[in-house]
């Protein structure tokens, strides 16, 4: 099997799943427990709050558990909407946001808050100029993600909170981090962050979401007064200790797996482009840290005169996973779309193809997708030409 859907989700570390058995079979405790059973399990909650703090590169703030990156965003965007609704009523946003945050933001217009949604170009690069002029003295929130997750396109973050203050905007600036957490160094402007643990080789399942110092957001559910009365219920102390240990262990090896993750994703380019014509590179050739340039984990390519879905499970028949897009939005007919957002025609829509890596892949594993991918999609323009 060659799994190249990390951006959907990712295989845990063994180490993850050890520690989670542990809590369910040992320390199965309610953290709020006053007997030792329910300390321990406290104990381990704090413990995977300071790993996830660490790996985060946050100090003056305090991360909230989340069911995952969906969790964050709602707190986040709702949070914000809510506590600020009384200077203002202008959200910005981009138009290639993650569902998590663009549904947010119709449900928020529904009730009369203005969103201004910011263009994308056809490599998913923000239109800065456009944010600059829909900020203004109004706007209450602006949410951008770090890495967009279907091109690997990284936006801008580090210039939205310098804006805001020229704009004199009163808002809180999100960041949707769940793509570049483990990957890339944090936005430290950011008033919150979204991160997923399922990304970074940790439980589905869990989440978290940094809120800096001295900023207060009602809470998302209500009901025992658990992470700070910011988010009720009890915690789910096995994977949030999987994600603690995932998040540290993500943190340490950052940046030799990025090396290497950029490197097989720039030699699985390279092959394609020299075995097929009639493709379109969405993503941007070049990957690193800066804004505009493209996250090393994700490559989106469409293979003009086929149909992505049809590759996808001819691929899956060799053993291949890769993707057409968004995992969240997967089952929604009409197409990608943060594709459609950049401009691009229904054939490439169509032919789209997410391939996203993961420290478990190797370079030995993209001489058999090139072939594999030049083999499949040949074929099919084969049987494209007698319809």
């Amino acid at each position: 099997m060659i799994y190249l859907d990390n951006s959907a989700t990712t295989k845990q570390y063994p180490q993850v799943t050890e520690i989670m058995v542990k809590h369910m079979e040992e320390t199965f405790g309610n953290p709020s427990s006053l007997y030792q059973l329910g300390v321990d399990s406290e104990k381990s909650v704090k413990k995977a709050r300071k790993q996830l703090q660490q790996a985060m590169g946050v100090a003056n703030g305090r991360v909230c558990f989340t069911s995952g990156g969906t969790e964050a965003d709602n707190m986040a965007i709702f949070g914000a909407a809510r506590a600020l609704k009384r200077r203002g009523n202008r959200i910005v946003t981009s138009k290639a946001e993650h569902p998590a945050v663009l549904e947010c933001c119709k449900r928020l217009e529904e009730q009369g808050f203005e969103v201004v949604y910011v263009d994308v170009d056809q490599k998913c690069r923000l239109d800065i100029e456009q944010m600059e002029d829909a900020i203004d003295e109004r706007t209450i929130l602006v949410t951008l993600m770090h890495v967009n997750n279907e091109t690997g396109t990284i936006m801008p973050v580090n210039r939205v909170k310098s804006i805001m203050k020229a704009k004199n905007a009163p808002g809180i600036f999100h960041c949707d981090a769940v793509q570049s957490f483990g990957k890339l160094p944090l936005c430290m402007e950011a008033d919150m962050i979204s991160v997923s643990g399922h990304k970074i080789h940790g439980p589905k399942g869990s989440g978290g979401l940094y809120i800096r110092d001295k900023l207060s957001i009602p809470a998302l559910l209500a009901g025992g007064g658990q992470e700070d009365g910011k988010r009720s219920g009890t915690e789910n102390v096995p994977a949030i200790a999987g994600f603690g240990l995932a998040a540290e262990q993500s943190a340490a090896e950052r940046a030799s797996d990025m090396k290497r993750i950029s490197e097989m994703r720039n030699y699985l380019l390279a092959g394609i482009c020299a075995n097929l014509d009639d493709i379109i590179v969405n993503s941007p050739q070049e990957t690193g840290e800066a804004a505009g340039s493209s996250c090393g984990s994700v490559l989106n390519i469409s293979f003009l005169g086929t149909r992505g879905e049809v590759l996808l499970h001819t691929l899956e028949q060799d053993g291949i996973f890769v993707s057409t897009g968004s995992a969240c939005s997967s089952h929604k007919k009409g197409g990608s779309h943060v594709l459609k957002a950049m401009g691009l025609s229904e054939q490439a829509v169509e032919g789209a193809l997410r391939f996203s890596f993961g420290r478990f892949n190797s370079l030995e594993e993209m001489d058999v997708v090139i072939d594999k991918v030049t083999a499949a999609v040949k074929r099919f323009r084969r049987l494209g030409s007698f319809r």
